[in-house]
């Protein structure tokens, strides 16, 4: 076993998860907190680097996440699994509406502030962009693989942000239990969401979308909810609320 691509690979998935959860999830889509500008701007760009050609535009990432809350397992959900045969077609679907919200930002929601970084998000819709971070992450792997087998680690780290998110979508509301009868479908997947970071409390979050931990019972752990509380104590971010 190569230890050095799969830890490379772990700390990636947890760097990009934890950007998505945290800054695209909790901050850009929901607003569960404040940021100081400068802190906002280190989290952009953290998520940039962290997702590198699969990043995700924040604005349109908070708009699609919005839809998805308003119109959840309807047909208007962009991303349900009751609606797709296949994870390939539902995320298909999920990359027409994301790249249309990024070409044409409409339905803002008055008074929530959605990140932009113009110079930045311009940037990250180029071939160049992808081209630049293939060659990056070649390169890297090429340094550190041992047999030809282990690029198979590759087309993982580009398309790490949708692979994330269609683990969410797709076993967030098919697999696992209910703690509450809400009209969609979504599920609780992991009773300790260690994989996804907390991602996969997808019933508490659609019951309570604003509570800071997605844990609602003695048993669930959301481990993004401890960063959060740590944050705050180091006054790099202020409750929405307070």
């Amino acid at each position: 076993m190569n230890w050095t691509l799969v830890s490379a690979l772990l700390i990636h998935w947890y760097l990009s998860l934890f950007c998505q959860t945290f800054y695209l999830h909790r901050f850009a889509a929901h607003g569960m907190f404040r940021l100081p500008y400068w802190v906002d701007r280190v989290f952009y760009l953290l998520t940039f680097l962290a997702q590198g050609p699969s990043f995700l535009n924040p604005r349109a990432y908070a708009l699609l996440h919005q839809a998805h809350h308003k119109y959840s397992d309807t047909e208007k959900d962009p991303h349900s699994p009751h609606f797709y045969p296949t994870v390939r077609k539902m995320m298909q679907k999920t990359f027409e509406d994301y790249q249309t919200l990024v070409r044409a930002p409409e339905g803002l929601r008055e008074g929530h502030y959605y990140p932009t970084w113009p110079a930045l998000d311009r940037f990250a819709t180029t071939w160049l962009h992808t081209l630049l971070w293939l060659g990056v992450y070649a390169l890297l792997m090429g340094t550190y693989v041992t047999a030809p087998w282990q690029y198979v680690f590759l087309p993982v780290h580009v398309l790490m942000g949708p692979i994330q998110g269609a683990l969410v979508n797709w076993f967030g509301h098919k697999l696992g239990y209910r703690n509450y009868p809400l009209n969609d479908e979504s599920r609780n997947t992991l009773p300790v969401d260690l994989l996804l970071m907390g991602e996969l409390y997808q019933n508490n979050h659609h019951q309570r979308p604003m509570d800071l931990s997605f844990a609602h019972r003695w048993f669930e752990v959301d481990p993004t909810y401890p960063v959060i509380l740590l944050l705050k104590r180091l006054r790099l971010l202020r409750f929405s609320q307070s």
